[in-house]
């Protein structure tokens, strides 16, 4: 049986374009939408199955991706936007109406401090990057999902051409890591 992971992996991965300069994220209400400009190419575009992401109706994975935080602009119908949960290290700005997570800074210290994440499929152009590969992919039992379906959902992700982990992809991990150590004086800041 084939799951439900998300439209942008289930109707065939997006095709990015090298002439794609950014674009409009718009939230899902039919009237007064909120919309956030983006420029440039996104980053570690990649899908994603912890609890606190925004996924489409029906989609087990959110399909989420990060922009440097200059790069972000609210430009219309701000004033709809709360964040979600002001503990949380994302700062989840959503939409008051229809709840489309619309972009989430890191202000704190951390490794992605400067960077947004965003939702890819709400842009209104198209020739973004796609997603590479399939992060935090056991936090969907969290959701609910019967454990016995896990090695099928694995293996519909690999044969979509995204390699499924349970935490982040090794080289953001890497990231993560060094950061840490030129924090802690490990390794040369």
């Amino acid at each position: 049986m084939s799951e439900k992971l998300h439209p942008a992996i289930d109707n065939g991965l997006p095709k990015e374009s090298s002439s794609f300069a950014g674009g409009t994220l718009v939230c899902a209400c039919k009237s007064r939408p909120v919309k956030v400009k983006i420029k440039g190419q996104i980053l570690h575009n990649h899908a994603c199955g912890c609890t606190k992401c925004w996924k489409p109706e029906g989609a087990l994975f959110s399909a989420v991706a990060v922009a440097p935080s200059d790069n972000v602009e609210v430009i219309e119908n701000g004033s709809k936007l709360k964040v979600v949960d002001a503990s949380a290290l994302i700062q989840r700005h959503a939409c008051t109406e229809c709840g489309v997570h619309m972009y989430g800074p890191v202000e704190r210290d951390h490794p992605f401090k400067g960077l947004s994440f965003v939702h890819p499929e709400r842009f209104e152009e198209d020739g973004w990057s796609p997603p590479g590969f399939a992060a935090f992919v056991s936090s969907i039992i969290e959701a609910g999902v019967d454990p016995t379906r896990m090695d099928g959902i694995r293996a519909q992700l690999k044969d979509a051409g995204l390699e499924p982990y349970d935490c982040l992809s090794p080289g953001l991990m890497d990231y993560i890591a060094t950061w840490t150590a030129k924090k802690s004086g490990a390794l040369p800041a």
